[in-house]
């Protein structure tokens, strides 16, 4: 797929240059932005110790190590939706990956507050432009994915239950080991 830019007309609707945007491609763009944009003001009202606290006490992850992993598996989760779309097999995202690139991710302790909800912001943004490009029927198409075990997923369910879906499920969790 091409890279394409995210447009506002003058009639104020997005475009994508090459044509409008998918009614249903802008609703999951809109949804990567807010679900980012809530994890990013949340966070930067947090303390260092609060940055630094565990999220759980079996994950031992700090929030801010969590926030950074959100931002950081954004073009991941959107080159997965972009293979789908295009019909291409997905066969070596498993479990046992995603627990590998959790554990390394881990990792790095010492994630900088300004330098990573930066990072969120402009991966959610870039996120969203990429959202906007797919066509419905690109949103449409189901292929076997390995980290469904194989079961068909269309590239908007993979879009739902990972770029979208991230940073909604990391806030819960951070909201409570902090009790707010």
């Amino acid at each position: 797929m091409p890279k394409t830019s995210d447009v506002v007309n003058q009639h104020g609707s997005s475009t994508i240059i090459g044509g409008p945007v998918s009614h249903r491609a802008e609703l999951l763009a809109a949804r990567i932005e807010e679900g980012a944009a809530r994890l990013a003001a949340f966070a930067e009202g947090l303390s260092d110790a609060e940055w630094r606290t565990a999220v759980s006490a079996t994950a031992r992850r700090s929030i801010g190590v969590v926030v950074h992993h959100v931002a950081s598996m954004y073009p991941l989760e959107i080159d997965i939706a972009r293979a789908i779309a295009s019909g291409r097999l997905v066969s070596d995202v498993t479990w046992e990956v995603v627990a590998q690139l959790n554990a390394k991710h881990a990792q790095n302790p010492q994630v900088l507050q300004s330098a990573t909800l930066e990072l969120l912001l402009q991966n959610s943004r870039e996120a969203a432009v990429a959202a906007r490009a797919f066509t419905d029927q690109e949103l449409d198409n189901a292929v076997p994915f390995s980290l469904t075990f194989g079961a068909p997923v269309t590239a908007q369910f993979v879009i739902e239950d990972h770029a979208m879906r991230h940073s909604w499920h990391h806030f819960a969790a951070i909201r409570k080991a902090i009790h707010r």
